[in-house]
């Protein structure tokens, strides 16, 4: 059966394949199937994941729980939020006010005191800073919110990518950020250096070489990477 194909009902009770349920049970609320073949669901006795046969995966309930990532799922129990391997248990101390998705092994989390940082697959610190905010990885890189206010990328380690700071940061897609400083929005290598002069208002990653924005006028065009104008969407609103 193939994951991808399997969608949660209208009603969100249930999952269907090609238009039909694939099991006999409703449930209170139900999310989509990650692999290992595992969905997100509660009921009358709590929260925990089924098999593709509305099974339970394992005996264990929950507050609440979230969509496997690389054989680890989020989870709220009675004492915080945590992670889960396959078979319902709790991979670390629940300690924390929130958790996100591993990705690359890693995963950002929220302690007590509103601190982010990052976590391994054991729920150790990479690093002991602590941030304002911390994004997902991807391609061992981070974008993070310093405790001075100001934005930038990280490795694993903590270490910096580049000595840059922004006001706003995005992650990186393709070698390219989006970035923001007093001036506006533009895109960053990843060296941290600008691609071109200009300012907007807001833009988007780069697809296949080029990226939509907003220009400070409220115009709408397309860009490319010399932050050159190919082509106006909308002049005004």
């Amino acid at each position: 059966m193939n994951l991808k194909e399997i969608k949660v009902s209208k009603d969100g009770t249930h999952h269907s394949l090609h238009g039909k349920p694939i099991y006999g049970k409703r449930f209170q609320a139900v999310l989509k199937f990650h692999q290992p073949g595992l969905a997100p669901v509660t009921d009358e006795s709590g929260a925990y994941h089924i098999t593709t046969k509305g099974q339970p995966a394992y005996e264990t309930r929950f507050i609440k729980t979230f969509g496997f990532y690389f054989d680890k799922a989020a989870v709220i129990t009675s004492t915080g939020w945590g992670h889960i391997n396959i078979k319902g248990e709790l991979i670390y101390e629940v300690k924390y006010a929130w958790v996100g998705n591993y990705q690359e092994n890693v995963c950002t989390v929220r302690d007590q005191k509103g601190n982010y940082f990052h976590i391994d697959d054991a729920g150790e610190r990479f690093y002991q800073e602590n941030m304002f905010y911390a994004g997902d990885f991807k391609d061992d890189i981070s974008a993070i919110r310093m405790k001075n206010g100001f934005c930038t990328h990280i490795y694993k380690d903590g270490s910096f990518v580049h000595n840059k700071k922004f006001i706003d940061l995005d992650v990186y897609h393709k070698r390219f950020a989006k970035a923001r400083d007093d001036k506006g929005w533009f895109h960053i290598d990843l060296n941290g250096n600008q691609l071109y002069n200009q300012r907007f208002l807001s833009i988007e990653p780069f697809y296949n070489g080029f990226a939509f924005v907003e220009t400070l006028d409220g115009i709408r065009q397309v860009i490319d990477e010399k932050g050159e104008k190919v082509h106006v969407i909308l002049e005004t609103v």
